[in-house]
C-alpha cells in the first residue's frame, strides 16, 4: 500500500496544485469524494491564488484536520477548539521543520514576478517536499 505522502507527492506531480495533492488524498476517509476536494482545495495553491501568502500544502492539511475534528453544530465549542489546536501544533512541526509556513518565503521567490520557467524550476523542486512534509506532519496528527 502506498503511503499517504507518496500518494500526496504524485498527485502533485500529475498537475495538481499542493493543496489540492494533500486535501485530496485524505479526504475519502471523512466522508469528502475526491472531486469535491479538489475543487475546494484548487483555490490555495500557490499560498492563496499565487499570493504566495500560507503554503498550500499547509492550508490543505488545515482543510483535512477540519474534516476531521471541524465544528459542524451551534456551541460545539470543543471542536472548534481542537480543531485550532491542531492546526497550530501543525504549523509548529511544519514550521520546525522548514522554518516557515510562509509560500514565499519557502519558494525563495516571487511567483508573480519572475520568469515563468524560473519558477516552474522552483515550484518542482521546493514544492513537492513541502507536500511530503505536510503530509507526513498530518499522517501524524490524525493517528
Amino acid at each position: 500500500m502506498q503511503s499517504k505522502a507518496n500518494e500526496s507527492v504524485a498527485c502533485f506531480d500529475g498537475g495538481f496544485n499542493c493543496a489540492q495533492a494533500v486535501c485530496s488524498t485524505y479526504c475519502g476517509q471523512f466522508g469528502l469524494d475526491k472531486e469535491t476536494a479538489l475543487r475546494v482545495a484548487c483555490g490555495l495553491g500557490g499560498g492563496m491564488g499565487k499570493r504566495q501568502e500560507t503554503c498550500g500544502a499547509v492550508s490543505g492539511a488545515y482543510l483535512v484536520i477540519g474534516l476531521k475534528h471541524g465544528q459542524y453544530r451551534p456551541g460545539d465549542t470543543a471542536a472548534k477548539e481542537t480543531t485550532y489546536a491542531l492546526v497550530r501544533e501543525f504549523a509548529r512541526r511544519f514550521e520546525e521543520k522548514n522554518q516557515s509556513t510562509s509560500c514565499r518565503t519557502l519558494l525563495g521567490i516571487d511567483l508573480m514576478d519572475c520568469n515563468r520557467e524560473i519558477a516552474m524550476a522552483r515550484v518542482k523542486q521546493v514544492c513537492p517536499n513541502m507536500v511530503r512534509d505536510a503530509a507526513e506532519i498530518l499522517e501524524s496528527l490524525l493517528s
